[in-house]
C-alpha cells in the first residue's frame, strides 16, 4: 500500500471518475487504473464498483480513502514541519571542535550570532586524529576538522567542505633560548633538541617525523601532550621545545615563551569545516558556517 495509491483513492471518491482522477493528476487514466488495481491485491474486500460507466468507492474504500487522507494530511503537516526547520534562522546547530580551535573561536563566533532571531551554536569538543573527523558529521551539524597538506583528502562524497585556513605550525621556544633570537628556523637548526608533542595522528607530531626526516636526527620526545597550553607551560620551563599552531593556540602562550616560523618543510595543516550534505540545507546551518568563515579570517591574519 503506497501513499499515492491512497491519493489517487481519496481522488475517485471526490471526482466520480477515473478520468477525472487522470485529469486533477496530471497523469494518464490507465495509469490510474494500474495503481488502483494494485491496490486492490492488498485489500481482501472490494475497494471500487462500476455504476454505469463510472468507477465508484464500495463503503470498504471510502473508509480506506478516508484514511489514506488522514495519511496524506499528516504526511503535509510533516513536510511543512521539516520546511520550517530547515529555513528557520534561530534553529539550534551543533557544533564540534577539536580544543585549540575552541578555545580559539567559540567564543569570536558567538559574538557574531548575538543577534535577535539569530542561529543558537550548541558547542562540543572533540580532539579526534586527522582520520576521524568525517565520521563525526554523524553526530554533529558542522564539524572543525584539521589535516595536514600531505594527509589524504576529506572524502566529498560523504561530506561538504569549507576551507576556513591554512594555518602553519610553529616552533615553541623558551624566550631565552639560544635559537629565539633567530627570524625563522631549518630543522638542522634543531637537531639534538628534547621535545613535548602530541600523541601520534595530531598534526605537531606529524611536523616533528618531518623535521627528523629532513635533518636526519631522531628526535627526543619526552613529553606526549595534546593541549597546546600544557605544551606552552613545559617550554617556558625551558628544557623542551614544542610545536604549536599559530593561529588557533595564541591564547596558550605565556611572555616566557615564543613562537619561531619553520622552513624547509611542510609544515602547514588545513582548518576546514564538514557537514553532511543535507545539514547544509538548513539555513540556521548555512548562517553559522558563514559566521565561523568570518571568525576564522579575522583569526588568521598574519
Amino acid at each position: 500500500m503506497e501513499v499515492h495509491q491512497l491519493q489517487i483513492l481519496r481522488e475517485l471518491g471526490d471526482l466520480g471518475s477515473v478520468k477525472a482522477v487522470a485529469s486533477a493528476l496530471y497523469v494518464t487514466p490507465s495509469a490510474v487504473s494500474q495503481q488502483l488495481a494494485l491496490l486492490q491485491r492488498n485489500i481482501h474486500v472490494p475497494l471500487t464498483r462500476k455504476e454505469g460507466r463510472n468507477l465508484v468507492l464500495t463503503e470498504a474504500g471510502e473508509v480506506l480513502a478516508a484514511a489514506g487522507a488522514s495519511v496524506v494530511s499528516s504526511l503535509a503537516a510533516a513536510r511543512a514541519a521539516i520546511g520550517e526547520f530547515q529555513e528557520s534562522p534561530a534553529a539550534p546547530v551543533t557544533v564540534a571542535g577539536f580544543h585549540s580551535v575552541g578555545q580559539a573561536l567559540f567564543g569570536p563566533l558567538l559574538a557574531k550570532l548575538e543577534a535577535p532571531g539569530a542561529p543558537v551554536p550548541q558547542f562540543f569538543d572533540e580532539d579526534v586524529a586527522q582520520q576521524d573527523f568525517p565520521a563525526l558529521t554523524a553526530r554533529y551539524d558542522l564539524v572543525l576538522a584539521h589535516r595536514m597538506d600531505y594527509s589524504p583528502p576529506w572524502p566529498a562524497d560523504r561530506v561538504v567542505v569549507s576551507a576556513l585556513a591554512h594555518e602553519p605550525l610553529d616552533i615553541a621556544l623558551p624566550s631565552h633560548h639560544r635559537l629565539a633570537a633567530r627570524e625563522t628556523l631549518r630543522p638542522a637548526d634543531l637537531v639534538g633538541e628534547r621535545w613535548v608533542v602530541s600523541r601520534e595522528g595530531y598534526s605537531p607530531a606529524d611536523v616533528l617525523k618531518a623535521i627528523s626526516a629532513v635533518s636526519g636526527d631522531a628526535p627526543r620526545v619526552i613529553h606526549r601532550i595534546n593541549d597546546y597550553a600544557t605544551v606552552a607551560a613545559l617550554v617556558a620551563c625551558g628544557d623542551v621545545l614544542g610545536i604549536i599552531p599559530r593561529y588557533t593556540a595564541g591564547s596558550a602562550l605565556g611572555t616566557s615563551v615564543v613562537l619561531r616560523p619553520l622552513e624547509g618543510i611542510a609544515n602547514r595543516r588545513r582548518i576546514d569545516l564538514l557537514a553532511r550534505p543535507e545539514s547544509m540545507h538548513r539555513r540556521s546551518v548555512q548562517l553559522v558556517a558563514a559566521a565561523m568563515g568570518q571568525a576564522m579570517a579575522e583569526l588568521s591574519v598574519d
